[in-house]
C-alpha cells in the first residue's frame, strides 16, 4: 500500500478518467503548518490520485500507521492492492461490513487521510525582550587608575526582531506537535517558541559583551554575521528541534536603553567630550597653582600667570578660575603665559619631573596618564650600543650589556 509517481502531465490526459478521486491541498500560506485531507467516507480508494504541490510534504496515514509519504511536488497514484480482504464466497463484503460497525459503535474502522506539511520559511514572527537585559559595553570603557585596567560600563538593554522557522522533521512535527489534527496553525506553536528563543537569547547577548567579542551595545543589529555563528556554535534552536522545527533566520532590528542606562552614556559623552577640551587648561591651572606657591620671586609674580591663563580659557575651566587680573590685554595674557611656562620647566627641571607622552597622545608629568590612566613607560638606552629596551631589562636585547 503506497504510492506510484504518476506520468507528468497525467493529470491533463486522459487518465484522469481512471482516477476515482483526486486529493489535493490549496497553498498553505504563512500561517498553516499542517493540513488534513481525506474523502467524504474517509477511505482512500485504490487508484485514487494524490496532488502534492510546492512547499507541501505529503505523509500518507492508515489506521495510526504512516504507509507513505513524499516531498517531491507531483502527481501520483494511490495503490491499495496490499489492503487485507475476507474471503466468504458470496457473503464476504457484508461480513466484513458488519464486523466492522458492530466492532467499532457503528463507524468504519479504516481511516484512511492525507496529511500536508507546509515545507515553506514560516516568516515575520516578532520577538522582543520583556525585561532589560545586563549588557558590558564596551563603547564606553572606564579606566581604573588604582588597577591601570579597563572595564565596560554596564548598561540596561531592550532587543528586538523577526525570526523565521520552517518544519525540518514532519515525523517528529506529528508526534509532538499536531497529532492528526484536521488543521495546525503556527499560533498554537509561535509563542512556545518565541519563549524559548528569547531564554537562550539573553545567554548569547551576555556572550556578545564579553571581552571575547566586545559588541558595543548599540550596534548589535549591524553584527547579523557574527549573532549567526554564535547561535549555530550553541546550538540556538535545540528546544526548537525537538519538534521538529528549525529556526531558519534571526535578525536583530532595534537595540534600546532603559532610561537610566540612556543617563549613564549621555554623562559618558558629555564629560569626554568636555575633559578632552578642557583636560590640558585644566591642568595647566592646576601647575600654575603649585609654581605660583614655590615661586622664589614671590607669590604675586608667580600668580599673575594665573591671571592671564584665566582670561584665555574665557570660563572654560570654571569660576574657580576667574581672578583679579580678567581685565589685561590678550598681549599682555600671552607675555605672563609664557612666563609661566618658562618658570614651570625650570620647575620641573628642579624636581626631576619630565613631560612624557602618552600612548592616547596626552602629554603628563608623573607617574599615570591623566587621561586614560595608563603608566608612564619608561625606556633604557643601552651604554654600548645605544639600543632602547624596555623599562623592566636588566640586559640589552642587542649586545647583553648591563643595563643600570
Amino acid at each position: 500500500m503506497g504510492l506510484i509517481k504518476a506520468a507528468a502531465g497525467a493529470i491533463g490526459s486522459t487518465l484522469k478518467d481512471q482516477w476515482k478521486e483526486a486529493i489535493r491541498c490549496e497553498d498553505l500560506g504563512n500561517n498553516i503548518l499542517m493540513m488534513k485531507k481525506t474523502t467524504p467516507t474517509g477511505v482512500i480508494t485504490n487508484k485514487s490520485t494524490i496532488i502534492v504541490g510546492p512547499g507541501q510534504c505529503a505523509v500518507i496515514y492508515d489506521n495510526g500507521k504512516v504507509i507513505d509519504a513524499t516531498a517531491e511536488e507531483g502527481v501520483y497514484e494511490f495503490d491499495s492492492s496490499s489492503s487485507p480482504s475476507f474471503f466468504a464466497g458470496d457473503f464476504g463484503k457484508t461480513f466484513k461490513e458488519m464486523w466492522q460497525r458492530f466492532t467499532y459503535n457503528g463507524a468504519t474502522a479504516k481511516e484512511q487521510a492525507v496529511f500536508y506539511f507546509n515545507t515553506k520559511e514560516i516568516l515575520d514572527n516578532k520577538f522582543g525582550t520583556a525585561a532589560p537585559i545586563p549588557f558590558q559595553d564596551w563603547a564606553h570603557p572606564i579606566p581604573n587608575q588604582m588597577t591601570n585596567t579597563i572595564t565596560p560600563m554596564r548598561v540596561q538593554i531592550k532587543c528586538f526582531g523577526k525570526y523565521t522557522f520552517k518544519i525540518s522533521d514532519p515525523s517528529t512535527f506529528m508526534q509532538e506537535l499536531s497529532g492528526t489534527s484536521d488543521i495546525y496553525t503556527k499560533d498554537k506553536v509561535v509563542e512556545q517558541i518565541r519563549a524559548e528563543v528569547i531564554a537562550v537569547f539573553q545567554n548569547l547577548v551576555n556572550e556578545l559583551g564579553s571581552a571575547k567579542y566586545k559588541i558595543p551595545a548599540l550596534e548589535m543589529p549591524s553584527q547579523t554575521d557574527e549573532i549567526r555563528q554564535m547561535m549555530d556554535e550553541m546550538v540556538f534552536d535545540e528546544p526548537v528541534k525537538k519538534r521538529g522545527l528549525s529556526i531558519v533566520a534571526f535578525v536583530v532590528e532595534s537595540v534600546t536603553l532603559d532610561e537610566e542606562s540612556a543617563k549613564k552614556i549621555d554623562q559618558y559623552e558629555l564629560s569626554s567630550n568636555s575633559y578632552m577640551q578642557q583636560g590640558r587648561l585644566v591642568d595647566a591651572y592646576a601647575d600654575a597653582v603649585q609654581s605660583a606657591a614655590e615661586n622664589s620671586n614671590g607669590a604675586m609674580n608667580g600668580f599673575m600667570g594665573i591671571g592671564m591663563m584665566n582670561m584665555s580659557t574665557n570660563g572654560m575651566v570654571g569660576g574657580a578660575a576667574a581672578g583679579p587680573w580678567s581685565g589685561q590685554n590678550t598681549e599682555n595674557s600671552r607675555v605672563d603665559m609664557s612666563m609661566h611656562e618658562e618658570k614651570k620647566e625650570e620647575s620641573n627641571k628642579e624636581n626631576n619631573m619630565e613631560e612624557w607622552e602618552c600612548e592616547c597622545g596626552i602629554k603628563n608629568i608623573g607617574k599615570f596618564c591623566r587621561i586614560c590612566g595608563k603608566p608612564r613607560k619608561r625606556e633604557k638606552h643601552c651604554p654600548n650600543c645605544n639600543t632602547v629596551n624596555s623599562e623592566d631589562s636588566k640586559f640589552c636585547r642587542e649586545c647583553g650589556t648591563k643595563l643600570e
